[in-house]
């Protein structure tokens, strides 16, 4: 294998479409930070290269994203649960991380929807 692959190749290896990729690794234009940081290596004149670990970090973002075959149009999510893996890739860890933020998401729902309860009465 190739050290670094161009966006096609990434596209078959992954089974992600070209258009994808590239909007994962685009600037968001209301914040100007990257979509999800380090998909891809960048050549000066802006081509996308992709390594072994950059394969690695599509293929984890295409499963928590199309969770079973259904979109879950959570990248946000995803880009979380991306960077709070970088310091241990053990699956049981990562695990522990996405039901982590999973619950301080609920819990920040549940808090949201007791104080438009306590509001209203």
């Amino acid at each position: 294998m190739k050290k670094y692959l161009n966006i096609s190749e990434a596209a078959k290896i992954t089974g992600l479409k070209e258009h994808i990729i590239r909007y994962w690794d685009s600037e968001d234009k209301k914040t100007n930070k990257l979509r999800v940081e380090g998909i891809s290596k960048k050549s000066s004149r802006g081509t996308r290269y992709f390594g072994k670990d950059n394969i690695k970090k599509l293929q984890k973002l295409k499963s928590l994203i199309y969770d079973n075959g259904e979109y879950n149009p959570s990248l946000k999510l995803a880009n979380q649960l991306l960077k709070s893996n970088k310091i241990d890739n053990n699956i049981g860890n990562f695990d522990k991380n996405v039901t982590k933020i999973i619950d301080d998401q609920k819990n920040e729902k549940i808090d949201q929807i007791l104080k438009k309860m306590r509001e209203l009465l």
